[in-house]
């Protein structure tokens, strides 16, 4: 079974910054509910802890493209299979939105579950949301 989400958020944030705050991956727990830690290993890949309702999970992701203010996509290459893209779209000078995308096959009850209930979606929804009022605020200072 493979599952899929899309979610979207507008920002009053430039896309500089809300750029600035989704590739700062020291940032991404204090906007990722489920995100405990996030190691760089390399220019590419990246060490990831996660906390999910029923499971913990560690994985390891690579970039696969990294364009400046518009895009950065990624791929499991350990642990957990999905991929994923966040874009960013310039809607003013000083809004934008952020669209995130994954791709993820979800193993055992609970994160079939998860994807059968949409509590997947909600959790990156509310995850957006976070981003979104850290953005503001980053903005308005």
């Amino acid at each position: 079974m493979s599952a899929s989400l899309v979610e979207t958020v507008d920002i009053e944030a430039p896309v500089a910054v809300a750029w600035a705050l989704w590739s700062d991956v020291t940032r991404w727990p204090s906007f990722l509910s489920h995100v405990r830690l996030v190691e760089a290993l390399d220019g590419r890949r990246f060490a990831w802890q996660l906390q999910l309702p029923g499971a913990d999970k560690n994985f390891v992701a690579e970039l696969t493209e990294v364009v400046p203010e518009n895009r950065i996509a990624w791929h499991t290459v350990e642990g957990v299979d999905h991929a994923g893209v966040v874009t960013f779209h310039r809607l003013s000078d000083t809004t934008s939105r952020v669209t995130l995308q994954i791709e993820y096959d979800p193993k055992g009850f609970i994160e079939r579950l998860g994807a059968l209930t949409n509590l997947d979606s909600t959790l990156a929804n509310y995850d957006l949301g976070e981003f979104q009022k850290l953005a503001e605020k980053t903005a308005e200072s």
